[in-house]
């Protein structure tokens, strides 16, 4: 049973047989992608409060440092990267900052809003009039909270991460693998466009990768709604020093998470944490979302690629680079989009012009 599952009422059922089949897949059972794809974006930390305190994570400030972000800042910010050639508003914040965030949630009432919630509605509404497709990932989410923001993101994310308890998200505030699972449940009744992911090496074992990757299978076939999911490796920081998972490990897990998920399904390494070059055969087709404005505020330690950088595997690979949209193609295509985010991709004016011309590039990935 997954820690947690009965707390939410989620009923993923994972067989020892398919456990097994995943933990047979080797590199070699798995195929290149014939192309690669990465996503321009701008990273907007909301506010770095949160409720959780996991040892890995260089993200949270305790109570008294977090911070935060203004609407003169996330504006310029989008301003700036829109001007780049940006796509994508990343929006991240801890998951719900808790009652020791007093100064947050004080500064949240004197710009007028109830919650951190309500204050990402208004960033979303600040990214869409800069030109940008909003994409949120602000952990946790009960159904009320997701529905409340989900009209004004192109896409959403959370990582699951793993569905076993680890020593890294121990405290009297931990995450729990159900409660993540029941964000990716809540994003597939809503109709959200979802990317997930998993954490390699914060204490989970080869079964538990290999039940994380089965139970976001199991949830994309009930709703249809993962667009990727990451793989990616822990890695040292002023908080983890517990080490990062060898270039082996990264390269079976990846091929695990290709042969386990549908094809349909993004496999995605983050090239600023993974080694990107030696992990593109096999199977990822994604490298995710790199900024030319903003720094990694979760991972500050690790620049994002230069472009240049990304073309470079996808050299290696011998395989076409292109850029793509927060929000997956077919998810745009099959109408899965509220009517704001449908209609800036569809506007007449310079914005949704940058939009349409990245789809095109979709259907003819220029040569990298």
């Amino acid at each position: 049973m997954i820690p947690g599952a009965e707390d939410y009422d989620i009923d993923i059922e994972i067989r020892d047989a398919d456990v097994e089949r995943a933990l047979s897949v080797m590199p070699e059972d798995v195929s290149a992608a014939p192309e690669l794809s990465y996503c321009r974006n701008v990273f907007l930390p909301l506010t770095t409060a949160c409720r959780y305190t996991c040892t890995y994570c260089t993200y949270y400030d305790p109570p008294g440092q977090a911070e935060l972000l203004s609407r003169e800042e996330i504006r310029e910010t989008c301003r700036r990267g829109a001007d780049a050639g940006c796509t994508e508003a990343l929006f991240t914040f801890g998951d719900d900052p808790d009652d020791r965030y007093t100064e947050i949630h004080d500064q949240l009432a004197e710009w007028g809003h109830d919650s951190i919630h309500e204050y990402l509605r208004a960033a979303c509404e600040i990214a869409l009039d800069e030109g940008l497709l909003p994409h949120a990932n602000p952990g946790d989410q009960t159904r009320e909270q997701m529905a409340h923001v989900a009209d004004l993101n192109a896409s959403m994310g959370v990582m699951l991460e793993t569905t076993t308890e680890v020593q890294a998200h121990g405290g009297p505030r931990s995450k729990t693998p159900g409660q993540r699972l029941n964000t990716l449940r809540v994003a597939g009744e809503l109709g959200v466009p979802f990317t997930t992911g998993i954490l390699v090496g914060i204490g989970e074992d080869w079964d538990h990768r290999a039940e994380s990757l089965l139970a976001i299978r199991e949830l994309h076939e009930r709703y249809g709604h993962i667009q990727e999911v990451i793989v990616q490796p822990v890695v040292e920081n002023e908080r983890w020093t517990d080490g990062s998972p060898d270039l082996a490990t990264m390269r079976r897990v990846t091929a695990m998470a290709r042969a386990v998920l549908p094809e349909a399904v993004s496999v995605q390494v983050p090239p600023n944490l993974a080694p990107a070059r030696d992990l593109t055969d096999c199977g990822i087709d994604d490298l995710g979302g790199v900024s030319p404005v903003t720094v990694d505020h979760i991972n500050p330690e690790y620049e994002w690629p230069a472009l240049q950088e990304l073309t470079a595997v996808a050299d290696t690979a011998d395989v076409p680079l292109r850029e793509r949209l927060p929000v997956y193609e077919r998810f745009v295509d099959d109408g899965w989009l509220s009517d704001p985010i449908e209609a800036a991709i569809e506007a007449d004016d310079e914005a949704g012009e940058r939009f349409r011309a990245i789809l095109e590039r979709g259907e003819n990935p220029v040569s990298a």
